[in-house]
């Protein structure tokens, strides 16, 4: 939904008001389900406590008439049984007291627990479908915003809905119950009740329209602010915020987002409570015309003193549930805005294509081609990779060479499918890599990004997320530790491998960065099944004599497997059985290192070039 198009036009029509109330309904019958399978025993027992909770305020109003009235008749009689009904009476009402509070406290508790449990549900819904979407997902702008429209509200907005529904319940049932008192004083009282709320719940509906209009339009913005409270506040962001003094600018700006997001709450919440007044008033006005009226009926003997005491308990209540009932069905709108909003992003379709379910392809000799592959981004103009064809037997050696921005990672990106080619195929096996499916195919392969994460975690969970089928097995730490060359600094550390990195936590202790690329180099060494290892810029922190003894010991740990590796020295990449030379999102030389120096192409330049800088 483009955040410039209205998103809650208001109903012009009946149908379009059927249209609406439908959809209202289907939000309810969704979050109940969401509620019931998040805990079916609390559901069940908060819809009990609010059947309780509808019906005991009529119950106590009528024996709080009752009592009026028998205490008139045992003063006139002096009767020893009118007084003992009058107590009976009483006796009852206390009885139905406690009912009342045993009920409204437990009706607390159950929902307190409930919505403890529900937003963790409804928490965990969002990021199972976060993990289900992929890379191209994240890098589109309008599933970040559904996103960020899901999270808000997420925790409450759900549970609010469904508790709406049972209050609304339960106000029915009260007001049913109300409704056969007041029959008894005069039936025209009920017409009042609910036209003197009306309007008001016509002002509550619209504020909630308007609400939700706001908070829709300002996805991207809210998204903005948030990311400028990330830079002044996370720990990678600190050093160049403060080098550069960029932080009172960032600031300004965070300034100016709240300041604009201010304007518009304050206009809108001052022309709400304007009208509210204003409402409130008439409503008032209601009650007061029809007090009259029945102090009057009661004066001319038509009405007795405790159908007087009747009317003052139960009018004032019955007008006051009204409200509450109108301002219940306006918040369950407001509710259904917000859910919308949650239910698009649970139902979002990935951009990427679904998956296949092969675990081998037909032929395990072939290995990996690249055939006429081209990729382009939605909406660009130019294509990112033009026309790539190659091929990488099992055992092979490729090294991806060229200038920032030729398409070598996006390669990469497409080989381990976190993208999907826009032109050609990718074959693993001699199957295309689209019919492969996610967890062969994620086993197969280990890479490394330029881009690695830095887990606040211990120094061997950092490895073990290489393999989360050995997360926690530290024999498998130290193999993965020894290949990647990493366990020599590890020992060095204060509890080796349970030595918490980072600052988040306590205890956390910092690495350098090569010691970092160490550590994400003994991650991909972590997957004993794979037997695909990419490593894009895997060593850029190291100097060139470690670079080249990690990558002569790569080389011998991955001689029966196939590898990719993306680097600007090239004093690594002559060891490549394969250098591949990128420019423009095209192949423009591939060939050995003797062959293409030989050649005198481009590579060949590049190659003096860098050359004449080590001199």
């Amino acid at each position: 939904m483009d955040p410039t198009e209205d998103p809650a036009p208001p109903p012009r029509t009946l149908r379009d008001t059927l249209t609406l109330a439908r959809d209202v309904l289907r939000s309810m019958r969704r979050a109940f389900a969401m509620l019931w399978a998040t805990d079916a025993t609390l559901t069940a027992t908060l819809a009990v406590m609010t059947v309780a909770a509808g019906l005991l305020p009529a119950g106590l109003a009528y024996l709080a008439q009752r009592i009026v009235d028998g205490i008139v008749r045992a003063a006139a009689s002096q009767l020893a049984a009118d007084r003992a009904v009058v107590y009976r009476y009483v006796a009852m009402e206390f009885g139905l007291v406690l009912l009342a509070l045993g009920a409204r406290r437990g009706f607390m508790v159950v929902e307190s627990l409930l919505r403890a449990r529900f937003g963790q549900h409804v928490s965990e819904r969002i990021l199972e479908k976060a993990l289900s979407l992929g890379l191209e997902d994240f890098e589109d702008a309008a599933t970040l915003d559904r996103l960020n429209r899901a999270k808000k509200g997420a925790s409450y907005r759900p549970i609010d809905m469904v508790q709406g529904m049972f209050s609304l319940a339960q106000e029915l049932l009260t007001l049913a119950a109300y409704g056969g008192l007041m029959v008894s004083i005069s039936g025209w009282m009920q017409l009042l009740i609910v036209l003197a709320a009306v309007p008001e719940f016509v002002v509550q509906t619209q504020f909630s329209r308007d609400s939700f209009r706001l908070f829709h339009w300002r996805s991207p913005e809210t998204r903005r602010q948030n990311y400028y409270e990330a830079v002044l506040t996370q720990a990678n962001h600190a050093k160049e915020v403060r080098l550069f003094e960029v932080g009172p600018l960032l600031l300004e700006r965070y300034k100016r987002s709240f300041s604009q997001f201010w304007r518009e709450d304050r206009d809108m919440t001052v022309r709400h409570g304007a009208w509210g007044t204003l409402l409130g008033v008439a409503s008032n006005a209601a009650f007061y015309a029809a007090y009259v009226w029945v102090a009057l009926q009661t004066m001319m003997g038509a009405v007795t003193l405790g159908g007087l005491g009747l009317f003052v308990a139960v009018f004032k209540d019955a007008q006051n549930t009204v409200s509450s009932s109108l301002h219940t069905v306006g918040d369950t709108y407001e509710d259904h805005l917000y859910l919308t909003a949650l239910f698009e992003f649970l139902d979002h379709v990935p951009i990427a294509a679904a998956s296949g379910d092969a675990t081998h392809g037909p032929d395990p000799a072939d290995g990996i081609r690249f055939e006429g592959v081209s990729f382009s981004y939605p909406g660009a103009e130019r294509p990112v990779l033009r026309d790539v064809t190659l091929h990488l037997p099992p055992g092979h050696k490729l090294a991806l060479v060229g200038e920032n921005g030729a398409g070598k990672t996006t390669l990469i990106k497409l080989l381990t499918r976190l993208y999907r080619p826009t032109g050609g195929r990718i074959t693993l096996d001699g199957l295309d890599l689209n019919a492969w499916g996610e967890d062969a195919l994620r086993r197969r392969i280990g890479v490394i990004f330029q881009d690695f994460v830095q887990y606040q975690f211990i120094v061997g969970e950092n490895i073990g997320v290489g393999d989360v089928r050995a997360f926690d097995d530290e024999a498998r730490w130290r193999e993965a530790a020894g290949r990647g060359m990493a366990d020599t600094f590890i020992d060095t550390l204060p509890k080796q491998y349970q030595t918490q990195l980072g600052k988040w936590f306590d205890d956390g202790h910092e690495l350098s960065l090569g010691q970092w690329q160490k550590v994400a180099l003994a991650r991909a060494f972590m997957r004993r099944d794979a037997d695909i290892l990419v490593l894009d810029e895997p060593t850029a922190s190291m100097d060139a004599a470690a670079e080249a003894q990690i990558f002569e010991r790569f080389r011998a740990l991955t001689d029966d497997r196939i590898a990719v590796v993306i680097s600007h020295r090239f004093s690594t990449v002559r060891m490549a059985d394969t250098i591949a030379v990128l420019a423009d999102g095209a192949i423009v030389e591939q060939g050995t290192h003797n062959e293409l120096i030989a050649r005198g192409g481009r590579y060949a330049d590049l190659f003096f070039l860098q050359a004449r800088g080590y001199r």
